[in-house]
């Protein structure tokens, strides 16, 4: 039996000697590699984290001691050290344990985290939380340097550093950010500064300068200069943080050495600390972005599993393309991205036009006023940012955006259900809270042909537009060559109907048309419209269809809350239309794969004819908005 199968809780794991934690870090390398080339997922950040994990959890009384993860594409280690080992192949699969974060699947899990940048302003609400209560456990939060250039990250450090609570924040490196000291002078320093002695020489030192008449206060800062020389960690020590390090966050042994002398101090404290992503597989080392969250692969050979059947183009690659393409013909039009250049397809952009490529890291409200600013000026932006991240962008859409009605075109990946990832990213809201801002153009293409169609028309229009599309691949249509602007507000009836409309927008298009011809084996004539536009919304279409039959059933892969189905009820509030709204329920929807999850909120074409007939019987409910006398 190995040492990883003897571990069933941290406390286990405190009861190796120090010399076993490398084998276990093998151990643990080697199950993440084995579970995660069957099944797909994060590899290279839990790969890296491997060290970090262990000394954590060896050194700190968990769950006790808060460990707060950021994002938590590095935890897969830690999942394996607390308490889920017999799970661990069910990662990521339905029913399953998440890729991310939950409280509710461990107590070791203390903040859920599938969104950059929260971890610090998490770990010190919980710091004055423990200082309220008169408690004395330690809490340590875990940055990757991606997520600490997140701007909520430093609102949080200079918080932190302000109220001066006890704090750890562990800053793992793994791009070389701000570690160019690595070596033995920086582990020497790291080594004699985090022990006692040298706190209480450097507390001693501050008091004497403190009284010195006049020049004390400048000579303070001098010095504290010069101890900074020595280290990349300056703007933390302004911040008020103590910083210590660079790390080799490798040397597990190092590591927990310098935690026990670190959990010892007072104060807000950063430890800085350097790994590689993807280490212990020298594939994933070499080429980190591919093997970040790979699908299924061949462990020895490193090859990826491929379908039998090749897919259609993904909604991405088309996307990229065509902005590519239009770029080429309008140099107005510049890319914007959010630390997401190869998830939304934008990575073409940037080796096509790079100086018209902007990756401005993980800031997606910056990234929103960014584009404002353009704007300002005659630059047409386009924003491709996942649906679920651009909403921390919401105040700048409707202030910075929506109020001056600038031209920037935000293109929402990864709408709808996306899969495995689960509820932090499924892009549920976005017609939400996008269509109640004042001056926005809001669409949803049916297919990835149609998509390039509205890329084109968001670009000639004058004003602020969301586009809105699904994780994957597309419906393989053919695609046009030539690019032609769509009339905005207006639908396409794809299938004339008598008894019932299905009203679908988006990704729901194609689902729709194969429900009707199901609906219609019960010999019920339904017809299909292609909405296209949540807003405007083409009422004009809404009340011819209404005379053909009050029945309209919308369908959308939305919540039903301020979705595309309650703009329609709005706009036919009044009439006697008689609406049955189809779409995702007021819950939050777990991970699975996207058709299995698709038909569990009752979006495939069987349940959307299914709901359909049972609301055409009177089986279920529906709205009958009567006429106003």
């Amino acid at each position: 039996m190995g040492i990883l199968e003897q571990i069933k809780e941290p406390s286990d794991l405190r009861q190796l000697k120090r010399d076993q934690l490398p084998i276990l870090a093998r151990e643990i390398r080697d199950r993440i590699l084995e579970t995660v080339s069957k099944k797909g997922g994060h590899l290279g950040s839990s790969l890296g984290a491997t060290e970090l994990t262990i000394a954590l959890h060896y050194v700190f009384n968990t769950p006790s001691d808060k460990i707060v993860w950021d994002t938590g594409h590095q935890t897969y280690g830690h999942k394996l050290l607390t308490g889920r080992q017999d799970r661990f192949d069910s990662i990521r699969q339905l029913n399953g344990l998440s890729g991310f974060l939950k409280r509710d699947e461990s107590p070791y899990d203390t903040f859920g985290a599938g969104h950059a940048s929260t971890a610090i302003s998490a770990a010190l609400g919980m710091a004055v939380a423990r200082d309220q209560k008169k408690e004395s456990n330690r809490v340590v939060a875990i940055v990757s340097d991606g997520c600490i250039t997140g701007g909520m990250s430093f609102e949080a450090l200079q918080n932190a550093g302000h109220i001066g609570t006890d704090l750890l924040v562990v800053l793992n490196d793994n791009e070389m950010f701000i570690s160019n000291r690595v070596g033995a002078l920086g582990a020497f320093l790291t080594k004699l500064l985090t022990g006692g002695l040298a706190k209480k020489l450097e507390h001693e030192v501050e008091k004497f300068l403190k009284r010195i008449q006049f020049y004390g206060a400048g000579m303070l800062r001098v010095a504290k200069r010069m101890r900074v020389l020595l280290f990349p960690g300056m703007l933390f020590e302004e911040l008020g943080f103590s910083y210590f390090g660079p790390v080799d966050g490798h040397d597990v042994d190092r590591l927990v050495e310098v935690l026990e002398n670190i959990k010892l101090l007072k104060g807000p404290v950063l430890l800085h600390i350097v790994t590689k992503k993807g280490k212990g597989y020298d594939l994933a080392e070499k080429d980190p972005i591919t093997w970040h969250g790979p699908g299924k692969f061949d462990v020895q050979t490193g090859v990826m599993v491929k379908p039998s059947v090749a897919p259609p183009p993904a909604y991405q690659k088309v996307f990229g393309q065509t902005l590519v393409k239009l770029a080429k013909s309008d140099p107005r039009v510049v890319c914007i991205t959010a630390a997401m250049p190869e998830g939304t397809g934008t990575d073409l952009f940037r080796k096509e036009l790079p100086s018209r490529f902007f990756d401005v890291g993980l800031a997606e409200e910056h990234a929103v006023t960014f584009a404002a600013g353009m704007a300002c000026e005659g630059v047409r932006p386009v924003a491709a940012i996942y649906s679920t991240f651009l909403q921390r962008g919401f105040d700048q859409m409707e202030h910075d955006v929506g109020l001056q009605k600038l031209p920037v075109v935000f293109c929402l990946d990864r709408s709808g259900l996306v899969g495995e990832d689960g509820p932090t990213h499924h892009g549920v809201f976005d017609f939400a809270y996008s269509r109640i801002i004042p001056n926005f153009v809001v669409m949803a293409p049916a297919d990835e042909n149609e998509l390039q169609h509205m890329l084109k028309t968001a670009l000639s229009q004058n004003m602020p537009a969301v586009i809105r599309y699904p994780r994957g691949p597309g419906e393989g249509v053919a695609l046009d060559a030539d690019l032609r602007v769509l009339p905005i507000g207006r639908g396409v009836i794809l299938k004339p109907g008598q008894e019932v409309y299905l009203l679908a927008i988006g990704s729901m298009v194609h689902p729709c048309l194969k429900a009707a011809a199901l609906i219609e084996k019960e010999g019920i004539p339904c017809g299909v419209v292609n909405m296209r536009f949540v807003k405007p919304l083409d009422t004009a279409l809404l009340n011819q269809l209404r005379q053909q039959t009050p029945n309209l059933v919308t369908v959308e892969e939305h919540v039903l809350s301020g979705g595309f189905g309650s703009a329609v009820m709005e706009a036919l509030e009044g009439t006697d239309a008689r609406i049955h709204r189809i779409g995702i329920p007021d819950k939050f929807i777990e991970h699975g794969p996207q058709n299995v999850l698709r038909d569990m909120v009752g979006l495939s074409p069987e349940k959307i004819a299914q709901s359909t007939l049972e609301f055409l019987k009177g089986k279920t409910p529906r709205i009958t908005l009567q006429a106003v006398n």
